[in-house]
Order: structure tokens, then C-alpha cells, then sequence
């Protein structure tokens, strides 16, 4: 299977997603819009995977390849590719599907659980999952959930922690695949939204988590089995 990734800064990577690829045989790409990367060829991918960054979608007078990332993005959905977008990726596929992004009523940053919504008994992909489960999280701005999509998580800060389309296009608002060096990267270059706010952990705080790694990156192999044979052909 061929999977591609749109990257939107570079300390912020496919982390522990690349270790379900590396032990599934699965062939991987990347377009790094820092580094001015060209769009892949559409019937060159199966997996669509849209990685997670800290500008808003609408500053396409900042990022001018936000415009042509969501064309593609809509052009990937329409074409039946498995799309899976995090945090920032989840709202870009949410606003190409006609689920506006907004900001939202408090920036939730650290370790907070998630729980799954009713409607995701609906959703073979999101069964798979605990009713309750803890996931990190960095953002300020929340998605509606599309028309036709299951709304499938949420959280106390954020009702709609992700959707699901058909169990192949799939937003997460949260992280499963952060992992030790992923978190410390945030930490290190996103420092400056690290405020005292009633969502906001401290840096030791989210240090404290770390042990909640490994049941975090269990979660993303199981979601991403579960796609995987949702979209079996």
C-alpha cells in the first residue's frame, strides 16, 4: 500500500504512525510544503495522510499552498482514496467537506481524555476503540463536523473531537501518534502558547503522561488497522 503525508512543519512528522507503516510493509512519500515539495500524482497513492501544523487553514495569505493542499485534499476524497487527517489535518478535511473551522472556547494542549460519541457504534473503524481513552492534544480551533459524516468523539473542552465518512475519510481533532520526541518537539518550538489557562499543562505535566504513550500508540495501530480493513479490496 502506498501511503502519502502532507507535513506542514518539519518537528512536526507522521511519529508513530511511521512505525505501524514500517511493520505493515507499507510504501511511504511526503509532501513538505516548508521545503516547497510538488503534489504526488493522485493515482500514485492509497492513503491520503494529512499531518497536523500551527497556522489556521484560512491564512492562505501566510501559506499560500493551503488553497492547492485543500483542492487536492477534496480532489483525494472524490477520487475514493482513504483520507486521514490530524489536528490541523482533520480541520482542512472538515472545511472541504463543508464543516467550517472556528476558533474554539479554550486552547487544549496536554493530556486529556476522549470519549467516543454514540453515533460511533455506526463506525467499524471507531468501535475498535475504548468508550474512553486518553489522547494528547495541541489546538486552539475546533472543526464542525461535516454533512453525511459521523461525529464520533469528543471531549469536555471540545465536542467534536473527530468524523468519520464512509470509514475512509477520517478526522482526529487529538493525537495517537505522538511519541516522546514528537511531544518534546511541540514543547520546544510551540513554547510560546504554553500560558496558564484552565486546558493548558505545563511542560512537567505533560512530561508526568509519558508513561501513557504506549496505550496512545496502541490506539493509532488500531485505528489504523481498522481503516486498513474497512478499506480492504
Amino acid at each position: 500500500m502506498n501511503i502519502h503525508f502532507f507535513q506542514h512543519l518539519p518537528f512536526e512528522d507522521a511519529a508513530g504512525i511511521r512505525s505501524w507503516m514500517e511493520s505493515r510493509g507499507h510504501r511511504f512519500s511526503r509532501t513538505a510544503f516548508f521545503e516547497n515539495d510538488p503534489f504526488p500524482a493522485l493515482d500514485s497513492l492509497d492513503w491520503l495522510v494529512v499531518l497536523g501544523g500551527s497556522m489556521n487553514i484560512y491564512e492562505h495569505d501566510r501559506y499560500s499552498w493551503l488553497i492547492d493542499e485543500k483542492q487536492f485534499i477534496g480532489k483525494a476524497i472524490d477520487a475514493g482514496k482513504v483520507v486521514l487527517g490530524i489536528c490541523l489535518g482533520a480541520q482542512l478535511i472538515a472545511d472541504v467537506m463543508g464543516g467550517p473551522v472556528k476558533k474554539g472556547a479554550y486552547k487544549e494542549i496536554g493530556w486529556h481524555p476522549v470519549q467516543r460519541t454514540p453515533d460511533s457504534a455506526r463506525s467499524q473503524v471507531f468501535s475498535a476503540l475504548p468508550e474512553e481513552f486518553m489522547a494528547f492534544h495541541w489546538h486552539g480551533d475546533t472543526f464542525a463536523i461535516p454533512p453525511d459524516c459521523i461525529h464520533t468523539a469528543e471531549s469536555a473542552v471540545c465536542a467534536n473531537q473527530a468524523f468519520s465518512y464512509e470509514d475512509r475519510v477520517v478526522g482526529l481533532q487529538f493525537h495517537l501518534e505522538s511519541t516522546l520526541e514528537s511531544v518534546e518537539n511541540l514543547i520546544l518550538n510551540c513554547a510560546s502558547e504554553l500560558v496558564e489557562a484552565p486546558y493548558i499543562q505545563t511542560p512537567a505535566s505533560m512530561r508526568r503522561g509519558y508513561g501513557q504513550l504506549q496505550a496512545l500508540n496502541s490506539h493509532m495501530n488500531i485505528l489504523l488497522d481498522s481503516i486498513a480493513a474497512a478499506n480492504a479490496r
